[in-house]
């Protein structure tokens, strides 16, 4: 699950086979009840109609886990963090960070660092879209070292520096849900 309406449909979901859910958050869902293995094939089934996906394998919830880490920094946190990525992943999933990053790379063809890049860059072209902050701001706000580094990122990305692609009148944005499928 990578947003909000992922997030209802899966709530929607268990409450049509009357589930009770504790938790259902990014990537992971609690329920009160133990399920019957029907149950919980109907839901799979239910999840893959809307176009989600019940994991059980272990190393997908985890690549699962990195990417929802991903996404609720870059997309939905106002605070930027105050150690290195690599230490606050490590911390909030309690894993290596070598061995995170050569599962994500093994599993996803792409390493984590070429994933926050491609959802950095989506950030960055909603934050332009809305025209409220100027480049430098965008630069300070995605945690950039500088605007050259911003504009050198985003144009290797889309092929356009972010002033070109702010005067585009068709601004193409990609869905966070199919950034580094």
């Amino acid at each position: 699950m990578v947003s909000n309406r992922c997030k209802m449909m899966v709530k929607d979901e268990l409450k049509k086979l009357g589930l009770h859910f504790i938790i259902v958050d990014l990537g992971v869902v609690e329920i009160m009840e133990n399920i019957s293995d029907e149950t919980r094939n109907l839901l799979k089934v239910n999840l893959f109609e809307s176009g989600l996906e019940l994991m059980d394998d272990k190393r997908a919830i985890l690549i699962e886990k990195v990417k929802n880490v991903i996404i609720e920094m870059i997309h939905h946190s106002e605070e930027p963090i105050k150690v290195t990525f690599s230490e606050y992943l490590s911390d909030k999933l309690n894993q290596n960070y070598t061995y995170l990053a050569n599962l994500f790379s093994e599993v996803q063809g792409m390493t984590i660092e070429q994933f926050m890049i491609l959802h950095k860059v989506e950030r960055i072209k909603e934050l332009i879209i809305y025209d409220e902050l100027n480049i430098t701001e965008i630069a300070w706000k995605m945690n950039y070292s500088s605007v050259a580094h911003l504009s050198t990122q985003f144009k290797k990305v889309t092929g356009l520096s972010p002033s070109h692609f702010k005067l585009l009148k068709d601004k193409r944005r990609n869905p966070i849900e199919e950034l580094g499928i």
